[in-house]
């Protein structure tokens, strides 16, 4: 049996331009209308707010203090990638700031996401390259050579993350789609968007919530079934 300190994995194909433009119009909260377990902790939240990315997840695990292999995948992204970080459980470490900002601005990512601490926020900001995270430390990483993987499956926020997979991300959450879902998925989450906005103009105009969605008989109903269940 052979055991290497680093894994490292191919490169994955980037999605479709034209897919993920269309992707980057759906709200994330839409999506939560449908699905509860592809979307990341709630406390990794956006250092830049008002914005909403799509792309493709590129994929490093390092852990502790060290942030080695972040180096060698900073040479590795793509414009319109999504770096996602597992930090493997490290709350007190930063391997991202204003300097790796800087080249993810250079390297054209479409965002960063981190399970884990940044420091420099104001830099980060400052670089413009959407970035989330569970908090800002002054610690950072050192180049300690330690190990790690890239571009292996991972978790992020609770959810696990593959290489090529859709991340969207916006100020209200973080959610990783199978590349084959994410058609699908944007048909509807779309065509919801829009009936939205369709019922916000019929409330402007005086209707009621009930003209919209008979909940009364959904109330009656539910009534209805307790009666029988409890005889």
């Amino acid at each position: 049996m052979s055991i290497t300190s680093y894994r490292i994995g191919d490169v994955c194909d980037q999605l479709d331009p034209a897919l993920l433009a269309r992707f980057a119009k759906v709200e994330a909260a839409t999506v939560g209308h449908y699905l509860h377990d592809r979307f990341m902790r709630t406390d990794i939240r956006p250092l830049i707010d008002g914005v909403r990315i799509a792309g493709t997840a590129v994929t490093v695990s390092i852990a502790g203090p060290d942030s080695t292999l972040l180096y060698y995948a900073m040479d590795r992204v793509r414009p319109g990638d999504v770096l996602v970080i597992d930090r493997c459980g490290d709350k007190r470490h930063a391997p991202w700031g204003g300097f790796m900002a800087a080249v993810a601005k250079v390297r054209g990512l479409a965002g960063v996401i981190v399970d884990g601490m940044i420091t420099d926020p104001a830099a980060i900001r400052a670089a413009g390259v959407p970035t989330w995270a569970r908090g800002v430390s002054p610690i950072t990483t050192k180049l300690l050579n330690f190990g790690g993987g890239f571009n292996i499956p991972v978790a992020c926020g609770g959810v696990a993350v593959n290489p090529g997979d859709a991340v969207l991300a916006d100020d209200c959450g973080v959610l990783v789609l199978p590349p084959d879902q994410v058609a699908g998925m944007t048909d509807v989450a779309l065509a919801d968007q829009e009936d939205e906005g369709g019922w916000i103009k019929r409330i402007e105009a005086g209707e009621r919530l009930q003209d919209l969605v008979d909940v009364a008989a959904m109330i009656a109903e539910r009534n209805k079934q307790d009666q029988i269940s409890h005889g």
